[in-house]
C-alpha cells in the first residue's frame, strides 16, 4: 500500500554516498584506514574501549564469546525476547543459551531471573538492552561479580544509550553493536565490539581475519568477519548525525507518549538514556496483526517484535514458563518513531492508534 508511513526507514544522503565514492576512488576497498577511523571514532562512545568492526552484530556477539573463551559446555544466560541472533552467536560459539524472562516495563532481562538461572556451568550473563532501552546493569554487574561470570552486551539497538551516565556497551567484559540499515546508525551492513580487555581485542581482531594479524602467520582458526572500508565510511558519517537523530528519535517519542490513549506506553527506568531503537506500546486485549492490519489502513506502519519468543522458535523448541517473556510476545506492536517523521506523521500516528485502540475498546 503507498502512502502508508513506514514503521523504520534508512537516512543515507549525500555525504554518504560522497564517502563512498571517495572510498571507491581510492581503490581500497577492503578493510583498511576508514575502518580504523571507524573504531576509534566509535570508541568514544563507549568510554574509551577498544572497538574492532565486524559484518555483523551476529558477528559481533559471536566473536566475542569466542574471544573470552567461551564454547562446549559452557552456559549462557540470554533473554528470551529478543531478536534470534542473541542466542544463535551462544550456540554458534558451541556454549548453550539458557533462556530466562523479562522484566515488563523495560522489556528488558530481568536480574532475578538471571541469579535463578546461573549453574555451575554458567559462564556468561548476556543482557540485550532491547529496544534501545539498557538493561538494569546496576542489578546485574553485582550478580555476575558475585558469581565470578562475564558480562556480554547485547547492544544492537542501544548505539548511545545509558545507564546513570555509563554508555552501553561500556560496563561488561564485551559489548556488541549492530549496523544494520534499520537500525539508528547503519554502514550499510555492519557491527562493532567493544571491550576494555586489551587481549580480548586483538583476539577478535584475529579471529575476524581468518586468525591473522600479520598477512599468513595465521595464529588461529579464523573467520572473515571483516568489515569492509566502503561500510566503515558509511558508518563514520551516520555516526557524527547519531546526536541529531537520537534527540529527534526521544522528542518523536515524547509526543507519541503525551497524546497516545487505551495503549500502555513504553516507560524509561530511573537513571535510563532510552533512544528508541523502537517505539513499543503494549495493545492488551487486542489481536496485535488485526490491529497492525487496521492501522495499516490508515496509513501507519508498525512491527511486531517478537512475536515469538526464541525458545519456542524451531530453532531451540523448548517448553519454558517465561510468563513475561510470552505475555510481551502477545501485546507489543512497534510504531513509527525515526527520525524523518514530520509533524504531519505523528499527528497521524496517533489519531490511527487512538482511533483503532478505541474502536477495540
Amino acid at each position: 500500500m503507498t502512502g502508508v508511513i513506514p514503521a523504520a526507514k534508512p537516512l543515507v544522503g549525500d555525504e554518504e554516498r560522497a564517502a563512498v565514492d571517495a572510498v571507491l576512488r581510492s581503490g581500497g576497498l577492503a578493510q583498511g584506514p576508514e575502518v580504523a577511523a571507524f573504531e576509534a571514532e566509535f570508541s568514544e562512545w563507549v568510554a574509551g574501549r577498544e572497538c574492532i568492526a565486524v559484518n555483523s552484530g551476529t558477528s559481533a556477539l559471536h566473536m566475542a564469546l569466542l574471544a573470552l573463551g567461551i564454547g562446549q559446555g559452557d552456559e549462557v544466560i540470554v533473554p528470551s525476547f529478543t531478536f534470534a541472533a542473541t542466542a544463535n552467536a551462544v550456540a554458534l560459539a558451541g556454549a548453550t543459551p539458557v533462556f530466562v524472562d523479562i522484566e515488563p516495563e523495560s522489556f528488558c532481562i530481568s536480574p532475578e531471573a538471571i541469579a535463578a538461572a546461573v549453574t555451575a556451568r554458567t559462564r556468561v550473563i548476556m543482557p540485550v538492552h532491547l529496544y534501545g532501552h539498557p538493561a538494569a546493569m546496576d542489578r546485574i554487574m553485582p550478580i555476575a561479580r558475585q558469581h565470578g561470570l562475564q558480562v556480554v552486551e547485547d547492544a544492537a539497538q542501544a548505539h548511545g544509550a545509558s545507564l546513570w551516565e555509563t554508555p552501553v556497551g561500556a560496563f561488561g567484559d564485551a559489548g556488541a553493536f549492530s549496523f544494520y540499515p534499520t537500525k539508528n546508525m547503519t554502514s550499510g551492513e555492519g557491527g562493532m565490539v567493544s571491550t576494555p580487555d586489551s587481549e580480548v581485542a586483538r583476539t577478535v581482531r584475529l579471529l575476524r581475519n581468518q586468525g591473522m594479524e600479520q598477512r599468513y602467520r595465521n595464529e588461529v582458526i579464523g573467520f572473515n568477519t571483516r568489515m569492509s572500508d566502503v561500510h566503515a565510511a558509511i558508518g563514520r558519517v551516520q555516526l557524527r548525525k547519531l546526536p541529531d537523530w537520537t534527540a529527534k528519535r526521544q522528542a518523536n517519542a515524547a509526543y507519541l507518549t503525551s497524546a497516545l490513549d487505551n495503549v500502555v506506553a513504553p516507560s524509561v527506568a530511573p537513571g535510563a538514556t532510552h533512544v528508541f531503537h523502537q517505539y513499543t506500546i503494549r495493545i492488551p486485549g487486542h489481536d496485535q496483526q488485526v490491529f497492525a492490519d487496521a492501522l495499516a489502513d490508515r496509513g501507519v506502519g508498525s512491527g511486531i517484535y517478537y512475536p515469538t519468543p526464541v525458545h519456542r522458535l524451531p530453532s531451540f523448541d523448548l517448553d519454558l514458563d517465561l510468563p513475561e517473556t510470552q505475555r510481551a510476545a502477545r501485546e507489543v506492536i512497534s510504531l513509527p518513531v525515526h527520525p524523518s517523521l514530520t509533524e504531519e506523521d505523528l499527528e497521524t500516528i496517533v489519531l490511527a492508534v487512538n482511533a483503532v485502540a478505541k474502536a477495540g475498546a
